[in-house]
């Protein structure tokens, strides 16, 4: 009877001694949710009857359906971000059969620093010009000002649409 209660406190103390961790440090704030690397793979437009704006939607779809992505953000941990765009190396060729746009083989790379709030994205370049650009980020996707980013072709009012990787 001694080594029943015994055993039945022993069961009891580790029954009881295991409990939920209540200070998750896995939570997701707005710091930590752009942490990554983002790649743009969509342009929504605004006005989807521009027809600047819909070659610029035109040209992103045709390269991200050829698995090429010509912008691309990686937000580090320590507040440091460096962008890649091979925007500046887009041929852009008209064919009886459509548009043809190759995939750059080039890309600039700038660094910066930046600040997400959970709705506005700052970065300061390395000269010390501050953007401001409306950002929201659901899960794996970040949706961007077009007019904010300022990316030629990709300016025009609509939303740039990044994905994480």
């Amino acid at each position: 009877m001694k080594c029943n209660l015994i055993a039945l406190f022993v069961v009891s103390v580790l029954l009881f001694s295991c409990s939920k961790d209540e200070n998750k440090t896995d939570e997701v704030t707005p710091e930590n949710a752009i942490v990554g690397s983002w790649r743009a793979t969509e342009f929504k437009a605004a006005d989807p009857n521009s027809s600047n704006v819909n070659l610029g939607a035109e040209i992103l779809a045709n390269l991200t359906a050829e698995q090429c992505y010509i912008i691309t953000f990686t937000f580090n941990s320590d507040m440091t971000l460096i962008g890649e765009s091979g925007v500046n190396y887009l041929q852009i060729n008209a064919t009886p059969t459509g548009l043809e746009v190759p995939c750059p083989t080039q890309k600039d790379t700038e660094s910066s620093t930046y600040t997400y709030d959970g709705t506005t994205l700052t970065t300061v370049d390395t000269d010390g010009v501050t953007v401001m650009v409306k950002v929201s980020i659901d899960g794996d996707t970040m949706s961007a000002d077009a007019t904010d980013l300022d990316i030629p072709n990709f300016d025009a009012a609509g939303e740039i649409i990044f994905e994480k990787f």
